[in-house]
């Protein structure tokens, strides 16, 4: 598991649900999770990104799949790189990918766009847009999640257990590991092995990941208190939960919440390594 994650959540600076943006270097963020689902897309150039303690490299044409709460982080890139970032809310993505949201969601993580489609992409994606017309903004996202989502994994592809186990703790992240491994129809210790070898972090720390963002969603939405919102979030006790914090994000609860950390942490940017 990194040493170093920050809960960020996604950028979408209007009333829409969802985003689009142009990478550039000053908005490099360090390696974070968040509860939107995002995907990045290389229209040009290629680039080095870490994922759990994997590092994937893409090139152009290729779209890399987040899936909430799984840790992203962009290590290298060409001096021609041309990166879109695209997220959405959960909520506007089950929309929009009706019947099956969450299978498409859990299908990571890499994809390849035909140069065709991606040529249209490109076009969508840097046509200058009137950000105040939020319901064209949503169309534009609509489109290209749907058309993202649809795309085949590329090689090498995930375990279908892992498909499995990633769909299942997304809409139940309270589930056991032997819970999880029966609805991915595995023995436990296979889904284990086969989960950090496709995601590059444990069923564990991936599960805790999802619960603190539930915890972090309570606290947003007025929980009382953190022992409340912590078992709202699905965690045992509110110790366990501060476990959770100081393995995850290196601080207690309390430094989040009352010490204003947590709106430093949505602005924190990283200079891209030379």
């Amino acid at each position: 598991m990194p040493r170093s994650v920050l809960y960020q959540p996604f950028p979408i600076p209007t009333s829409a649900r969802g985003h689009i943006w142009r990478h550039v270097p000053a908005t490099t963020r360090p390696r974070h999770f968040h509860a939107e689902p995002e995907f990045n897309w290389v229209a040009e150039g290629c680039a080095k990104f870490g994922m759990g303690d994997k590092v994937l490299d893409v090139h152009a044409g290729d779209i890399l799949r987040w899936p909430p709460g799984h840790d992203h982080v962009l290590l290298e890139a060409s001096a021609d790189l041309e990166l879109y970032v695209i997220g959405v809310t959960q909520e506007f993505s089950a929309r929009v990918l009706t019947p099956h949201p969450l299978d498409a969601m859990s299908r990571q993580i890499c994809a390849r766009v035909p140069q065709h489609q991606g040529l249209r992409w490109k076009a969508m994606c840097s046509a200058n847009r009137d950000t105040s017309d939020v319901s064209a903004a949503e169309s534009l996202l609509g489109a290209l999640w749907r058309e993202a989502s649809a795309l085949p994994p590329s090689p090498p592809l995930p375990q279908q257990a892992t498909v499995r186990a990633v769909n299942s703790l997304l809409g139940h992240p309270r589930l056991s590991r032997d819970a999880v491994a029966r609805m991915a129809r595995v023995c436990p210790t296979e889904l284990s092995r086969h989960f950090r070898r496709d995601m590059g972090l444990s069923l564990t720390s991936y599960r805790t990941r999802l619960k603190l963002l539930r915890f972090f969603r309570e606290v947003d939405h007025g929980a009382p208190n953190c022992l409340a919102a912590s078992q709202a979030a699905g965690f045992g006790s509110y110790s366990q939960c501060h476990r959770a914090f100081r393995t995850t994000l290196g601080c207690a609860p309390q430094e989040i919440f009352d010490g204003g950390i947590q709106a430093t942490m949505r602005g924190v940017f990283a200079p891209m390594p030379r």
